[in-house]
């Protein structure tokens, strides 16, 4: 056992280990020590001080722990050096096997290496792995939906078909977050049902519960949704 593993078990609450094995039903108890991450926010901070000690956990793949894999993201995270981030976000992805490791991987240094990020976007979003191509969508929706907004990069997400309920999840999630803030560009593809009837309907629900949107943007959206069938 590493010595980073021996002082996140120093760190553990166990009523947080419960919490978070409601949460996380798909991996196993055990591997979860029950670490806040507040806590592995700041353990994060303070190993990047540390070149060779991360260095050495980073390249312990796969780890043992779901804790683990929550300081790794934050620490990837956190690396300043683009080219650095890409390679070591590469190299994690196939062992993410769950919504809560993904969502804590988010790189700050995306934000100044938008043209790049978008050939990796494409990458990572038709991968057949669930959470790489779940970080590449929620990327795309981060970085790409603002003033970087292109109306033909709605096709990524559109284009994908999945079994995966956390792809489909994230797909409807970045066309309610695209309709709160690209209506206009978004509405077609729902007028056009240019996605599965279970995202189209989805996307409809999570736009409504928007703040975002207007009243009669929800009502004209409404009226899309798609009948169950019998």
């Amino acid at each position: 056992m590493s010595n980073i593993t021996n002082q996140l078990k120093l760190l553990q609450d166990e009523k947080y280990a419960n919490f978070q094995a409601r949460l996380i039903p798909n991996i196993d108890k055990n591997t979860i020590i029950g670490v806040r991450v507040p806590i592995l926010r700041k353990f994060a901070k303070y190993l990047l001080k540390n070149r060779t000690e991360t260095e050495h956990f980073l390249n312990q793949l796969p780890h043992a722990f779901y804790d683990e894999n929550i300081l790794h993201s934050l620490i990837l995270s956190e690396i300043k050096d683009y080219d650095e981030s890409i390679t070591k976000i590469d190299t994690f992805l196939p062992f993410v096997d769950n919504w809560a490791v993904y969502d804590s991987l988010s790189p700050k240094v995306f934000k100044s290496h938008k043209s790049e990020l978008l050939d990796k976007i494409k990458s990572w979003s038709a991968s057949h792995h669930t959470y790489t191509c779940r970080f590449g969508l929620e990327m795309l929706m981060t970085h790409f939906l603002d003033e970087n907004f292109d109306k033909n990069l709605l096709e990524i997400p559109a284009s994908i078909r999945s079994e995966e309920y956390y792809i489909n999840m994230m797909i409807a999630w970045f066309f309610a977050t695209a309709l709160a803030k690209q209506y206009e560009s978004s509405l077609p593809y729902l007028k056009n049902h240019r996605l599965s009837p279970w995202v189209h309907n989805k996307t409809i629900q999570k736009a409504r519960e928007s703040y975002r949107l207007s009243p009669t943007q929800k009502s004209e959206l409404n009226s899309l949704k798609i009948p169950k069938i019998p």
